[in-house]
């Protein structure tokens, strides 16, 4: 098969009429033989598209990628990215461990982020050396200190400030409010910083700011930015220096079909950064998490059978929301593709799993091309909370995980057991 050319929004497309599903230059078709289905396939070719477009928007200043772990933490997909010089944003102990086995030598280019970090997480962190914590209250600031006088060892860190600035998302994913738990008020970080100022053990290293996640437009960044730096300023006429700011991460991808240009909004995005930070020489970090790798992945699923119910068509399928929770959780849309069309006309039909829940859908009152049982389709933009959000509800196992480069793909992470669910009980 000759190597096709596709939309870089995308990797999963036709090579050519009557061709099934590809991945970059992997049929979906002989992934599943392979491997089985429910399948998770990304493409490592494009999650390095995506951080290449942030290194390219901000070539003219000095700033380090940080992957949000909580993504996809798939160990291959951590050790792709650091591979190529990226950092690393962790909300969690666990994360930091997965970090530490897939790449070692990226604990410097780490972030510790998360509103409940416990004292054992913190211990860990300061031995691993990572680059910062961002800290969310003072009574987290206070459990740093003590912990990193206790170590001998400095903590840098960043207080993550809450900019009170309103971004346009889902309710469950907006973090920029005063009445979210996360950050700390702005109009008092400046104290903060000054107290933390006198302690041996704690450096006051960054200002870090998250508003939100799947952001569609640069104006919130740039707003929230713009009241950061008004902070560093005023940090620095009181003698306190920092050296970063952490922007957060939150940039939006297009779920829905249609041509779409993910180069062009890494762009706009860099604009309006470079414009609200106008003058600082420090480093930026950046924390994108879902733009990455969202789009890298699909999960791959075959119809168990067609139903009919009234007036409702049923195609049921054997991944379900336990495999992703997305569309049930947040009422999420996801492109559903056939792995190989047929002909004929659409047909409106809820897609739906297995599982003993109404609320286990994919799509509801779907316009779909004709399916038939033990055909395969795609659910597209699944590289994102994903896997990362699956469970093992029903006693179901977690799918494969398969990474595609160039013509090769390999298993990155093997089809679950009922040995392994059933390991860790005690009868």
């Amino acid at each position: 098969m000759p190597k096709a050319s596709h939309p870089s929004s995308r990797p999963f497309h036709h090579p050519q009429p009557e061709v099934p599903l590809y991945c970059g230059e992997v049929s979906l078709e002989a992934l599943t033989r392979r491997f089985g289905t429910p399948l998770y396939v990304y493409s490592a070719d494009q999650i390095v598209e995506r951080l290449q477009m942030f290194k390219d928007a901000l070539a003219g200043r000095d700033s380090l990628v940080c992957y949000a772990v909580k993504a996809n933490s798939a160990l291959a997909i951590l050790k792709l990215l650091a591979n190529r010089g990226a950092g690393f944003d962790i909300v969690s102990g666990g994360e930091l461990e997965r970090v530490l086995a897939a790449a070692p030598e990226a604990a410097e280019r780490v972030v510790f982020s998360g509103v409940g970090k416990t004292a054992e997480e913190i211990d860990r962190a300061l031995q691993a050396g990572i680059l910062a914590f961002n800290v969310e209250s003072e009574a987290e600031l206070q459990l740093l200190a003590k912990h990193a006088a206790k170590l001998k060892r400095v903590a840098r860190f960043a207080l993550r400030v809450n900019p009170d600035v309103f971004a346009e998302t889902h309710p469950y994913i907006s973090t920029g409010l005063r009445e979210h738990k996360f950050g700390i008020d702005i109009r008092q970080a400046a104290a903060l910083y000054e107290g933390a100022a006198g302690n041996r053990w704690l450096e006051p290293h960054g200002v870090s700011v998250h508003i939100g996640s799947q952001i569609r437009s640069a104006e919130p960044f740039g707003a929230a930015l713009d009241r950061v730096y008004k902070l560093v300023k005023q940090l620095a006429k009181k003698g306190i220096a920092i050296h970063s700011i952490d922007a957060g991460g939150g940039l939006g991808i297009d779920y829905h079909a249609g041509k779409s240009d993910p180069a062009a909004r890494v762009r706009e995005y860099a604009a309006a950064v470079d414009k609200a930070l106008a003058g600082f020489e420090g480093k930026l970090l950046l924390e994108p998490g879902r733009f990455l790798v969202a789009q890298a992945g699909a999960l791959v699923t075959r119809v168990l059978n067609v139903k009919q119910n009234g007036r409702k068509t049923f195609v049921i399928v054997d991944a379900a929301m336990n495999d992703l929770i997305r569309p049930a959780l947040y009422q999420a849309h996801h492109e559903i593709v056939p792995v190989r069309p047929r002909e004929g006309r659409q047909k409106t039909v809820d897609v739906v799993g297995p599982v003993c829940e109404s609320g286990d859908f994919f799509a509801r009152d779907r316009k779909l091309a004709p399916i038939e049982a033990g055909d395969l389709i795609a659910l597209l933009d699944a590289g994102a909370y994903g896997m990362a959000q699956a469970s093992n509800y029903n006693t179901r196992v977690r799918p494969a995980e398969v990474l595609v480069e160039g013509k090769k793909a390999r298993l990155i992470r093997r089809r679950e057991t009922i040995a392994d669910l059933l390991a860790p009980e005690i009868l």
